[in-house]
């Protein structure tokens, strides 16, 4: 097995091979260009982002600046929305349905190290995908690690750590991430606290 089939084999492998560091500084060369963009330039970026992730749906807008450890290993669905600082740490795949929403500074990790110390220390990694519903919010500074699936319609509370997959249809905040209550009718009444829709 080679060093890209291990990236993507949930396995452990080690981060030194130059052949493909310098395939990533590919990548990073189109991030560098997309987060140095004008706000004026809405085709550019658009033309870049198509570059840069393995797929993207329809209507979605990216706000710079964007991390990504390589970027094509992101599939978006359409009208994605993402405020400033997404960071994808997409080492394998990430996969994002339709109209997901993110805050400000939100982490996606797929990567992650051995607890042992000496694994860490000749720079051992494993990936594991996430995997992430239709018509998902997820609040601003929350981090998901590897192998998390949220369901559709969720809610991710600002702050949260989310730790272990999250059905479809609940709010759930929290570190760990827990599930807080269904979506259900009163927030079909009420859109923040006591405020009532029109």
């Amino acid at each position: 097995m080679n060093i890209k089939e291990k990236m993507h084999s949930q396995k452990i492998y080690f981060c030194d091979d130059d052949a493909l560091a310098q395939e990533q500084l590919q990548c990073l060369d189109r991030l560098y260009d997309f987060n140095h963009t004008r706000p004026t330039e809405i085709q550019r970026r658009q033309d870049l982002l198509s570059r840069i992730f393995a797929e993207m749906g329809d209507n979605c807008y990216i706000e710079p600046p964007l991390h990504a450890n390589w970027g094509k290993h992101t599939h978006l669905g359409r009208g994605v929305y993402a405020n400033f600082n997404l960071t994808l740490v997409d080492d394998t795949h990430i996969f994002i349905g339709d109209y997901v929403m993110f805050g400000p500074n939100v982490t996606l990790a797929t990567a992650g190290h051995p607890i042992e110390p000496e694994q860490r220390k000749r720079v051992a990694q494993f990936n594991v995908p996430i995997r992430i519903g239709n018509n998902v919010w997820i609040g601003a500074h929350s981090v998901v690690l590897p192998g998390i699936t949220i369901g559709d319609n969720s809610v991710i509370g600002a702050g949260s750590i989310v730790t272990k997959d999250i059905p479809s249809n609940v709010v759930a905040v929290g570190n760990p991430c827990r599930v807080l209550r269904p979506i259900g009718e009163h927030d079909r009444e009420y859109y923040y606290k006591d405020f009532k829709f029109d």
